[in-house]
């Protein structure tokens, strides 16, 4: 489980790298080989851990990421909740005075998020009230407002400058450089805290 004492960012990043520029020498023509994009792309559901502790969590989807797949990775990865989404119920309401004692998480932590489609789903928000006995809660931005979310600059960072390569030849080769990618933002943002508080 996190220890997110300050807030959580969640965002979807969709890795498809189409090449938009190139180099050769001169007098010799690039060839960069066109291939079918179709069901070739990676979806992954980030967030950002600020705070005394700051890192990166990730998760990659087989499918499209709607209200479902956020409410358990919100459950599960950032609220700590082992039966995740399917649990929230319980965990949130309890079953009777005595049964089941209510669950919640030993520090309270904010997600903050856009408003993207699965964000502001029925399916997820209407849990907002369950999540917050849990001790989970939900911070949405304001509307056309991406540069108030930190974590869309670690989303470009990670997908311009730590996944060069940018073609792969299967949908694992793509997963596979996307966990490589995120790994090392992970382990600079980690590296910069530790190097922040050493030099305090």
């Amino acid at each position: 489980m996190p220890n997110c004492g300050g807030k959580l960012q969640v965002v979807c990043i969709r890795f498809t790298m189409p090449t938009g520029y190139t180099w050769s020498r001169i007098g010799q023509r690039a060839v960069v080989p066109k291939e079918d994009t179709r069901s070739r792309r990676v979806d992954v559901l980030g967030a950002q851990i600020v705070g005394m502790e700051p890192d990166l969590l990730w998760q990659r989807t087989d499918g499209r990421i709607d209200a479902a797949v956020l409410l358990d990775f919100v459950c599960v990865r950032l609220a700590g909740l082992s039966g995740g989404a399917g649990v929230l119920d319980l965990a949130a309401d309890g079953v009777g005075v005595d049964s089941i004692p209510l669950w919640c998480r030993g520090r309270p932590c904010t997600v903050v998020l856009d408003n993207a489609s699965a964000h502001v789903a029925k399916a997820f928000r209407g849990r907002r009230r369950q999540l917050a006995k849990i001790g989970v809660e939900l911070f949405y931005l304001p509307s056309c407002s991406p540069e108030s979310n930190d974590i869309e600059l670690v989303r470009r960072q990670a997908k311009y400058e730590d996944y060069p390569q940018r073609t792969q030849t299967s949908t694992d080769d793509i997963g596979q450089a996307v966990d490589e990618a995120l790994t090392r933002r992970r382990n600079r943002i980690r590296t910069s805290a530790e190097n922040f508080t050493q030099a305090a």
